[in-house]
């Protein structure tokens, strides 16, 4: 028979037991290796620790926590997770009554049970749907497991009066739009998200960078008390809950000073175990501190061996923020709707990350897991793919005269292709769906023999003159140009509708980004501003190869 009760002092070492059974020597939370602080868990106000006792064997098989206290404000949020059955009692239930005795057990002392389950394999994404628990993001490769990484699921349930206390009419970059929506209709929010496109990512200033010391703490404090009515970056420390409790929680600060004044200051986690850091506030004077001190602490955290993800959360209702770390690398990887209590609200967060290694795995995904998980991934590929892409569009002419966030969010839509030497992009006649920016390598553009000219072709790209044959003659053909790296293929066509008049064919092995017209055609509709400088310059580029081909403009 199996009792799930709390768990007592005594039951330490079988506890550990359970999690060296289960995990092996490694694992990501190394307390619960520890029998000294696995006794202060059972102890603790803060925390509720289960276990699954096998009264045959007198002996717990199974264990499970729920931290009581999990916000800055202790915000009746609670994190269910650290659940280990011993192997030799799986398959039995034992994981599922550990799951509803924790419910029962906090759900009046709660308004929002958080849960990141893992996604190794899929029994754990079952349990947490079985139970109630929604998935509304998706962490890639949060985790350290010994050598390897692994993403888990976000998911949430709500008790009480959660919901009814939930600010509304959350503002969201477009980039974020999905994921929000899936997330809201999940947990049963009407209604969609607003989508803000104005708002600027904050300026950057020019700033001296320091660690905070016992005076620099008095500053930022002071710069708090009177700047953070209206919070943007939350987490679970806040700076004034004192010196002693930041360092007793390996918290980190960063000042940004100038002439000897503090202007601003970043907090931040580090967990050399989970091989992550968090960000958890962000305090400034002046709105130019906020991209400086972002940009130092992921210069420093790039360069540490053992760091291989960050984190923040970002107030939902906070585009201009949402805006700066997109700018800086971040992705949207949860929202989490009435997580964090403020003021007298509850209010959505958006969930924020950045990999700085390969995002490589294999899991199996059970739905609505799985929807989530790629919405997710879809932003952290192109979040990996926009700096390169972006970088090629200041240097070419269809970009001429927009602005970087502009850059950034035509870049956003793109994917990219390889292709082997010899592999037709298009061919004449071929209605004109995409566009290419060539990333590597080089493509030769070919007219039949009796056409005088082409004049989206010719565009005369180094080390391949018009007329030149190519890497491979076509009978009957022409190459009248070539496009290599940095160079546009089929704009003229895309944004005009006409079908292609050529046929391009790569000269090389070539990686190109893709734009398809559909997503094209709603960014304009959503930003006429930049449809209007795209068709001005594919006017003025049309008109430069017309008169390279010899045509009258």
């Amino acid at each position: 028979m199996i009792e799930v009760r709390p768990a007592r002092e005594a039951e330490a070492p079988w506890i550990r037991d359970i999690f060296v059974a289960s995990y092996g020597p490694d694992y990501a939370y190394p307390d619960f290796y520890d029998e000294q602080a696995i006794r202060r868990m059972i102890l603790a106000d803060r925390e509720l620790v289960l276990v699954a006792v096998d009264t045959e064997v007198g002996r717990p098989v199974g264990t499970a926590s729920v931290i009581l206290e999990v916000g800055a404000f202790t915000d009746l949020v609670g994190e269910f997770g650290r659940l280990a059955v011993h192997p030799d009692w799986r398959h039995r239930g034992i994981g599922s009554l550990l799951v509803e005795e924790r419910v029962r057990r906090v759900e009046d002392r709660l308004h929002v049970g958080f849960m990141e389950a893992r996604v190794h394999h899929p029994f754990t994404q079952r349990l947490a749907r079985r139970h109630g628990f929604t998935p509304v993001g998706y962490l890639p490769l949060k985790i350290r497991f010994g050598s390897n990484r692994e993403s888990v699921s976000a998911n949430v349930r709500y008790f009480g009066a959660a919901l009814s206390l939930r600010r509304h009419h959350p503002r969201i970059t477009p980039e974020s739009y999905e994921l929000t929506s899936l997330a809201l209709a999940n947990v049963g929010i009407q209604g969609r998200p607003l989508v803000d496109e104005q708002s600027a990512p904050y300026p950057v200033g020019d700033y001296e960078l320091e660690e905070m010391s016992a005076n620099g703490y008095a500053d930022l404090l002071r710069i708090e008390r009177g700047r953070l009515k209206h919070r943007e970056i939350f987490g679970p420390l806040r700076l004034h809950y004192g010196v002693f409790r930041l360092h007793a929680s390996h918290s980190h600060y960063l000042l940004a000073v100038r002439k000897g004044r503090v202007m601003g200051g970043v907090g931040y986690l580090v967990d050399l175990h989970e091989g992550g850091a968090r960000v958890f506030e962000l305090i400034s004077l002046e709105d130019e501190a906020i991209p400086f001190l972002l940009r130092q602490l992921l210069t420093r955290m790039r360069s540490h061996p053992k760091l291989d993800y960050v984190e923040v959360d970002v107030s939902a209702y906070a585009p201009r923020m949402q805006r700066t770390l997109l700018d800086l690398g971040f992705a949207p990887a949860a929202y989490l709707p009435a997580l964090t209590f403020h003021d007298v609200e509850r209010l959505d967060l958006l969930k924020m990350a950045q990999l700085f290694t390969p995002l490589v795995e294999e899991v199996e995904l059970v739905p609505p897991t799985r929807e989530v998980a790629r919405l997710v991934l879809e932003s952290f590929r192109d979040t990996a793919i926009e700096p390169r892409i972006s970088t090629v569009l200041d240097r070419i002419e269809l970009c001429s005269g927009l602005e970087g966030p502009d850059v950034m969010e035509i870049a956003g839509l793109f994917q990219v292709t390889e292709h082997a030497a010899g592999d037709e992009i298009f061919r004449a006649g071929d209605p004109s769906e995409e566009m290419w920016i060539v990333l590597s390598g080089r493509v030769d553009v070919w007219v039949p023999s009796d056409e005088p000219g082409f004049p989206e072709a010719a565009l005369g790209a180094p080390g391949a003159a018009a007329g030149d044959e190519g890497t491979s003659a076509r009978p009957g053909h022409r190459c009248v140009g070539s496009v290599g790296a940095g160079e546009c293929l089929g704009e003229t066509a895309l944004l005009t509708g006409t079908d292609h008049s050529a046929t391009a064919v790569a000269a090389s092995p070539l990686e190109m980004a893709v734009i398809r017209r559909d997503p094209l055609e709603a960014l304009v509709r959503r930003r006429p501003t930049i449809g209007v400088a795209l068709y001005r310059n594919v006017a003025v580029g049309l008109a430069g190869k017309r008169r390279r081909t010899g045509r009258a403009p």
